[in-house]
């Protein structure tokens, strides 16, 4: 479906500018913005993918992964087609990198409104926008966001950060949990993953998210050997999480597998992950998971006061909480987080 634009400027010759996502393409009459979603007609930009959904399934809120916004519950997960990056290991490239021309074979039309009723049928307790870049579906999301609040769901971005502080500051009070994919915190490494330079405004969206809107944010990074492990990158990251964050806020660093166009690289080792998580936690953050290593013991979260198991988490759709009223029920101290 075909809706007009929420976010644009128009220019001269019937030129317009996106402002959706930061790289504000200057969109000839009859041209197509980088993320191949949103369409110059006649000097109005068009988004393409309005309810057009590739991929719909209930899942747990861990599998995105967050696990300190209610640990143990379900939502109706969507995604469409398209991204602003050209991540090389996408795992969804199939839908990321598909052309609008395929909408016919790759979607279905889902309407906001029964995006809501499906998440209430199939007993979900919030909503999440996922699989691809949910900011190019930014008017749909809006709209849905707007509807889960109304029928008291949570809502949840899975994204790359590379939104508009315009449209952040649209959406957000509508948006519960923003989980941003963080690749680094060096040109180098977005300029080798994203294949983008102006990568600071994506630190900016996520403190805007924290400290205007309050938001809950958990962040992740796939460690990519030869990319991104550099242990001094990893330092300088975690010490901006914690300044500019908060000690408290989640970070999962997940094990890179080969896939598409990174396929002869090899899988992250898991003292890798050790080494880069004990390296987090000496430096202050209190909850660093390791992900895409199953039964390891920092899949789980413990009490940072007493040292308790707090949450258990068996592949993800087994989840035991134990927290009480948002503290450790052995020592008392409060734990970040809704539960």
């Amino acid at each position: 479906m075909v809706v007009e634009s929420l976010l644009y400027e128009k220019l001269t010759k019937q030129a317009v500018r996106c402002h959706i996502c930061q790289h504000r393409c200057r969109i000839d009459a009859g041209g197509w913005g980088k993320c191949r979603t949103r369409v110059n007609q006649g000097g109005k930009l068009f988004s393409t993918v309005y309810g057009e959904v590739s991929t719909w399934r209930r899942a747990p809120i861990e599998i995105k992964p967050v696990y300190h916004y209610l640990p143990g519950s379900y939502a109706l997960s969507l995604g469409s087609v398209g991204c602003n990056f050209l991540c090389p290991g996408c795992q969804n490239w199939n839908i990321s990198f598909a052309q609008v021309e395929e909408l016919s074979t790759r979607t279905t039309y889902i309407s906001p409104e029964e995006s809501i009723r499906l998440a209430v049928q199939y007993n979900c307790q919030g909503i999440s926008w996922t699989y691809n870049e949910p900011t190019l579906w930014f008017e749909y999301t809006l709209q849905g966001a707007k509807l889960a609040r109304k029928e008291g769901l949570y809502t949840n971005y899975v994204t790359n950060g590379f939104i508009t502080t315009e449209a952040l500051d649209k959406i957000a009070p509508y948006l519960n949990v923003f989980r941003v994919d963080i690749k680094g915190i060096n040109k180098k490494t977005y300029r080798k993953i994203a294949h983008i330079t102006n990568w600071q405004q994506i630190l900016e969206v996520i403190q805007r998210a924290r400290k205007k809107w309050h938001m809950h944010v958990e962040l992740v990074t796939n460690i990519i050997p030869g990319v991104n492990d550099d242990i001094g990158s990893i330092k300088t990251l975690a010490q901006w999480i914690k300044s500019e964050l908060g000690s408290d806020t989640p970070w999962h660093i997940t094990r890179f597998f080969p896939h598409w166009r990174l396929s002869e690289v090899p899988p992250t080792t898991v003292k890798t992950l050790d080494r880069i998580c004990e390296t987090a936690m000496k430096i202050g953050l209190t909850y660093v998971y390791i992900g895409n290593v199953p039964d390891h013991p920092r899949n789980h979260t413990y009490c940072h006061g007493c040292g308790k198991r707090l949450i258990e988490r068996w592949d993800l759709d087994r989840v035991i909480c134990r927290i009480k009223r948002g503290k450790c029920p052995e020592c008392g101290e409060k734990i970040f987080g809704k539960f």
